[in-house]
């Protein structure tokens, strides 16, 4: 059967990090959505998303095909349903669609047609920016359980100060020692080829993705992911960093998301809690306003390329899109558009000559290329925002 994940209902609500990829390569816990479903289902996936990204992420199109919600997690369940599916068959929980079948002679889907299967077990869906940190616990422990069954963890170094060995899993190649290590309060999953240096402290749960680094004496509560590649110091609560970015040096993050490419200048911080403890609102895209979260703890939601310099000041539940450069005193305003250039102060265009320019040098110190379709992406990403930048 051939597989193809689709961004539903839940793309606009996620932005800035869907502005530069579909759903499905949203990473939460310790592995992205993609490659969740692809372990689960055992076969890879193509995307249905918005064309400007379809030259990147191309949607391959089969005689049989299973579309799938990318906002849904994969369960076992589910996904021994979906692979089940038969002609005409859909999986739906509550009024959301979460997979169904479709053919290649088909000019329309109407459910209304179709035999409704109900999907009644509780699963894990990603529908707003701030559910990626907030369900990141849950996405751990999921993933955690998944990667390690019946495989056998390298063993925890002599010099490391441990609580709860059973809960941490080491992949080859990592390097840690004389760090402490909690994980009796979630798991703690150190991958392949990354380092923890000397006297860090990590509280699970904590997913430390391939090649990542925690630099020394790094303070970390749980709930928090370091996406391949990436960088953390200073202090981390309960925060997800994509691939490549760089939050490397004394100050605090906490609950929040950062896009990849991001570098977080040092001493800079972001408020996680209002000083009158009111609930956090966040800038949405679709309303052109600011959210109801439902939570009282959110920090800095920070889309792909952005950047802030040292000493920046975060205000609680502070929108940054793509492609931003956010330096000087002063906090700045709590929605930053995306290609802005400034800060408290006052933002101009930060203009796609000169940011493609600090993409290329940025990426190629990661052997990474900076490609026509990566910046026919931010072209696009450029004009669709230009409505929220004051030119």
């Amino acid at each position: 059967m051939n597989y193809i994940l689709f961004d539903g209902p839940s793309r606009n609500a996620l932005l800035p990090f869907t502005f530069t990829r579909p759903v499905a390569d949203i990473l939460i816990g310790i592995m992205t959505i993609r490659q969740k479903w692809e372990m689960y289902l055992g076969s890879t996936t193509t995307t249905l998303t918005e064309e400007y990204l379809s030259d990147k992420y191309p949607m391959v199109e089969l005689e049989e095909n299973v579309m799938i919600n990318a906002s849904f997690l994969p369960t076992a369940s589910l996904v021994d349903l979906i692979q089940d599916l038969g002609h005409n068959q859909a999986i739906f929980k509550g009024e959301e669609v979460v997979a169904f079948y479709s053919h290649d002679s088909q000019e329309e889907i109407d459910f209304d047609s179709y035999e409704i299967i109900e999907f009644e077990e509780e699963t894990i869906t990603v529908n707003n920016p701030w559910d990626i940190f907030s369900k990141n616990a849950d996405a751990i422990q999921a993933d955690f359980d998944y990667l390690t069954e019946d495989r056998k963890s390298q063993p925890i170094p002599k010099s490391v100060n441990v609580i709860s060995p059973e809960n941490i899993f080491i992949e080859e190649g990592a390097k840690l020692e004389f760090v402490t290590l909690n994980a009796s309060t979630g798991p703690i999953y150190i991958g392949k080829d990354s380092e923890i240096m000397e006297n860090s402290v990590i509280r699970g749960p904590f997913a430390l993705c391939e090649g990542a680094v925690v630099k020394l004496a790094t303070k970390v509560y749980g709930a928090t992911t370091v996406g391949p590649q990436s960088r953390i110091g200073g202090e981390i609560n309960n925060s997800v960093l994509f691939a490549h970015s760089n939050k490397g040096h004394d100050g605090f993050l906490g609950n929040s998301v950062l896009g990849e490419w991001c570098n977080i200048g040092a001493d800079s911080n972001n408020s996680n809690l209002k000083n009158n403890y009111e609930e956090v609102k966040l800038w949405n895209y679709e309303t052109e306003g600011f959210a109801k979260t439902g939570l009282q703890f959110c920090g800095l939601m920070m889309g792909d390329h952005s950047k802030c310099g040292i000493n920046t000041m975060f205000n609680t539940g502070t929108v940054v899109g793509v492609s931003a450069n956010i330096f000087g005193s002063g906090f700045p305003r709590n929605f930053v558009p995306s290609f802005s250039w400034g800060g408290a102060s006052g933002f101009t265009t930060y203009i796609t000559k000169k940011a493609f320019q600090t993409a290329k040098i940025v990426m190629s110190r990661r052997d990474v290329e900076f490609d026509d379709q990566e910046a026919a992406i931010l072209e696009h990403v450029f004009e669709e925002t230009k409505k929220w930048r004051k030119e």
